[in-house]
């Protein structure tokens, strides 16, 4: 009886050449993304548009607007919580817009270290 590999398997070099093209092609498109998210702003207001935070696709703020109807020497907690608010909601717009894009190029494979990159 003659075994039987699962589809894409055993098809010898030309497959594994095929796999290697298409894991460079990837790796472009990655590095491609990667160049184009880190200079992609995303932004969150909080606080009914109090404060708004604006951060780069390197997670780095690149800027803070505080209304300054909100700055009240006697409740500074609660203008904290805004940053705090706004800083890790344009954080999580960030790291969700490179997952989805990067799911893109990937189809959702999982890419170990070459995931990392983003």
């Amino acid at each position: 009886m003659k075994a039987r590999l699962p589809q894409g398997y055993g098809k010898g070099p030309g497959n594994l050449a095929g796999m290697m093209k298409q894991a460079q092609k990837m790796q472009e498109e990655m590095t491609t993304l990667q160049a184009e998210l880190e200079q992609t702003e995303y932004e969150a207001t909080v606080g009914g548009g109090a404060v708004t935070a604006v951060v780069t696709g390197k997670k780095e703020l690149k800027s803070l607007s505080i209304k300054p109807e909100v700055v009240d020497p006697e409740d500074i907690e609660m203008l904290e919580d805004l940053i705090i608010s706004a800083v890790n909601e344009s954080v999580r717009k960030a790291e969700a817009d490179s997952e989805t894009r990067m799911n893109q190029i990937t189809g959702g494979m999982n890419m170990g270290g070459l995931g990392g990159l983003l």
